[in-house]
């Protein structure tokens, strides 16, 4: 049995942001960098259980990238969070003899630019990521996108959004489909059937492209992200796991 230790930090980026992180300590020799998407943080409710829950075979990294929770600056939608995720992956390198990725949402399209051109990681994991941003149908007035979403609600991490309108309508982003199949280490896609934000179609798109080698799960009738974890963590947690620790198939 591991003793954890959670350890709060801010590390600055090259374009002078801060970005805050949690550091969960259990010895490891392997850590997993989790990516929040759009409107989650650090410190929701989802992801400290989620980190907790990873603890027992991993050190876990979970942040906030910039216009979220503790970390500074405003939220780009992909277009600037890349120095977000490489800021922490180099953090990372100094300590730990694995690196894995794991994100959410823009979160997970995220991770598949990073390794595309960074490629330092170790492995992959990729949950509801996107097509391309402006392909997102995001249909936040029904039912099934607005519910998951209440019940998440917490007014704190709500408040410490901070989104770039320009970005968000303008900015120059890069496409998690036009990259993806730059990837070389092993990537586990993982999708809800039923989600209303990022259609399944967007990481089956993904899985498609990618030449690597990959894993595709759909979890049936499941939503979007995080919920997929909220909704299954057994599942959801088991898959990873054995993801992370079966050995990558040799050529």
């Amino acid at each position: 049995m591991y003793n954890v230790l959670m350890e709060e930090l801010v590390l600055r980026t090259s374009d002078n942001t801060k970005i805050a992180l949690n550091l969960y300590k259990s010895s490891h020799k392997e850590v997993i960098i989790v990516v929040h998407g759009w409107f989650m943080t650090k410190d929701s409710k989802a992801f400290r259980f989620l980190a907790e829950n990873l603890t027992e075979n991993f050190d876990v990294i979970t942040m906030d990238c910039r216009g979220h929770g503790k970390s500074s600056g405003f939220y780009t939608f992909t277009e600037k969070e890349i120095i977000d995720v490489k800021t922490v992956v180099d953090f990372a390198k100094k300590t730990y003899e694995k690196i894995y990725l794991m994100g959410f949402s823009l979160g997970g399209g995220l991770v598949l630019i990073h390794q595309a051109i960074e490629a330092d990681a170790d492995k992959i994991i990729a949950v509801s990521p996107h097509h391309s941003f402006e392909k997102i149908e995001n249909h936040i007035w029904k039912k099934e996108a607005w519910i998951p979403t209440f019940k998440k609600m917490e007014l704190k991490r709500w408040f410490s959004i901070r989104p770039s309108c320009i970005s968000c309508l303008i900015g120059k982003k890069i496409k998690p489909i036009d990259i993806v199949e730059k990837i070389t280490v092993p990537t586990l896609f993982i999708a809800g059937e039923k989600d209303p934000t990022v259609y399944l179609w967007h990481t089956k798109a993904l899985f498609d492209r990618a030449k690597c080698e990959k894993r595709f799960e759909i979890f049936k009738n499941g939503k979007h992200a995080e919920d997929l974890f909220l909704e299954d963590p057994q599942r959801f947690l088991n898959l990873c796991v054995d993801f992370l620790k079966t050995p990558a198939k040799t050529v």
